[in-house]
């Protein structure tokens, strides 16, 4: 696999609500590093802009989960049809029933302006423009591809920094949602992690990373911070830091 391609992977889940979507998703990456293998740059890309697309969809996810206010109030303008399937969606993949252009604007929702979304869209542009036949070959050596995979790299980081606000958000109310083990989904801290917060807010690597950077003090006050704070414990645990987090 190209070493710059390889990145996306600690922004993309760790786990899956369905296996039908864990199998998707290892499906785009064996079709990237088939074509690259067989120097078929081209459509390697094409793979890829579906990773970095599925990518926004997990984002947009968690802001929905995490914003529904603000989520319903950016589908103004929305059709009534594609409004009620937005809201009543159980996979983060019912975003791509819209214009990938369009979908991009959720992206308001975590302070990404106009120009940045501009920018991000102008990949949708690029990906249009080697997927159809217009007789041009866009890559046509592994080193063109490793630098147009440089450039979605540091869009996608940038997505994710903007995204760490509602992230903390999240876990937060995950913690707070969880503090009763009588109460919550499952009595077991390892499960109630995996299955409610990894699965179900579809958590990356980088997302866990800024879930471990949580100051739990700041819950101190509140009942049941012992279950949540064994509960902050645990997620360390299951997920400790890699070894390039630990270098940065």
């Amino acid at each position: 696999m190209i070493e710059e391609a390889s990145k996306l992977e600690a922004y993309l889940p760790l786990s899956f609500q369905s296996t039908k979507e864990r199998d998707y998703m290892r499906f785009l990456w064996e079709a990237f590093n088939t074509n690259t293998d067989h120097g078929k740059f081209q459509f390697a890309f094409l793979a890829y802009h579906m990773l970095v697309m599925s990518f926004v969809y997990f984002n947009i996810w968690q802001i929905k989960l995490i914003r529904r206010s603000q989520f319903e109030t950016a589908m103004i303008g929305f059709s009534k049809d594609v409004e009620k399937d937005l809201l009543a969606a159980s996979s983060p993949f019912v975003f791509s029933t819209v214009n990938e252009r369009t979908v991009l604007r959720f992206l308001k929702l975590i302070q990404c302006d106009n120009g940045k979304i501009g920018t991000y869209a102008k990949l949708v542009d690029e990906r249009n423009d080697t997927a159809h036949a217009n007789g041009n070959i866009f890559f046509n050596t592994e080193d063109e591809l490793a630098k147009k995979l440089r450039d979605v790299i540091r869009v996608v980081d940038e997505i994710q920094r903007h995204s760490e606000a509602i992230i903390l958000d999240g876990y937060r109310e995950f913690l707070l949602a969880s503090r009763d083990p009588e109460e919550r989904e499952n009595v077991d801290d390892a499960d109630q992690v995996v299955e409610v917060l990894v699965k179900q807010y579809y958590m990356s690597a980088s997302d866990i990373e800024c879930c471990r950077a949580f100051d739990i003090g700041t819950l101190q006050g509140e009942p049941g911070f012992p279950a949540m704070q064994a509960l902050h414990s645990k997620l360390a645990a299951l997920y400790p830091p890699t070894d390039m987090e630990e270098a940065a």
